[in-house]
């Protein structure tokens, strides 16, 4: 009976969140948007692949819990029960980072079928794992074979874009690594939506990027916008999201208005596919 129940799982679904440049928002975008998630009672799980460690960080778990991290899941074969952590959020867990991730790409140098380590993990674990209902990656600031196997195993991305002078560039590399992606190791690879982040409408330039982007990307940029917020900066340094440090700044109000946006977003794209 148990066997029949486990074949019976729902799959969850696997969020990339992607951008190679860095200070863009990705990390605070996972830890706000999984938390606004996990608050509505699903279970959601975030794998940390960013050497840096931001995201595990900024969830309170010590360099001293991380001895098991997302490398070695990858390199070591690590059983991904083992590496998992509960977060002092309820419905939240994590798969930490740290400095080993560093050398990933030369330690992946001679591995077989290296792009698809990560999705293998997840697909081929024989163990009982948590019934998640949600995967986030937050991914490095670069397209690294971490990125490659974050895009491998997604059903959609989300990239954060900052308001700046050079928003739109090297959006364009990402775009032709996504399309390489969908036509050799995951066609079902959607783009759930551009996130507009640090935006402050106060400044022109601000408000000419936002009509750039949304003249170039049209339906791909989310409605909801991120503000810039010196609460969402201060959040990770007292072990927090955003949303739980102060839930009425206007950081965590556009984290929960774009909760409900992704909802409405996943829901359409599974029933009738990728804008793009």
């Amino acid at each position: 009976m148990q066997e029949q129940d486990k074949k019976h799982k729902k799959a969850p679904t696997f969020i990339s969140v992607v951008n190679q440049k860095g200070g863009v928002g990705k990390t605070t975008t996972v830890l706000n948007l999984a938390t606004t998630i996990a608050a509505s009672g699903k279970k959601v799980l975030i794998l940390d692949l960013d050497a840096q460690g931001n995201a595990s960080t900024g969830l309170g778990i010590l360099l001293e819990q991380r001895k098991l991290s997302s490398y070695d899941v990858l390199i070591d074969n690590e059983n991904i029960q083992n590496v998992i952590k509960k977060t002092n959020i309820e419905n939240l867990f994590i798969m930490p980072a740290n400095q080993d991730l560093s050398s990933i790409d030369m330690n992946l140098a001679e591995i077989e079928k290296k792009a698809s380590i990560l999705k293998n993990s997840f697909k081929n674990t024989n163990v009982d794992l948590p019934n998640f209902d949600y995967v986030f990656m937050d991914c490095p600031p670069a397209l690294n074979m971490l990125t490659v196997n974050a895009l491998v195993l997604s059903n959609f991305i989300i990239i954060p874009l900052q308001t700046e002078f050079f928003a739109l560039e090297g959006l364009s590399q990402l775009m032709i690594t996504i399309k390489e992606i969908r036509n050799t190791l995951n066609k079902e690879l959607k783009i759930l939506g551009v996130l507009l982040t640090m935006y402050d409408k106060r400044n022109n330039l601000s408000l000419q990027i936002e009509e750039d982007v949304r003249s170039t990307l049209n339906d791909l940029v989310f409605n909801t916008i991120i503000p810039r917020n010196v609460k969402l900066s201060e959040a990770p340094s007292f072990s927090l999201p955003g949303v739980l440090y102060d839930q009425k700044c206007l950081g965590s109000i556009a984290y929960q208005k774009l909760t409900a946006e992704f909802f409405i977003r996943e829901k359409r794209y599974f029933s009738k596919g990728a804008l793009t």
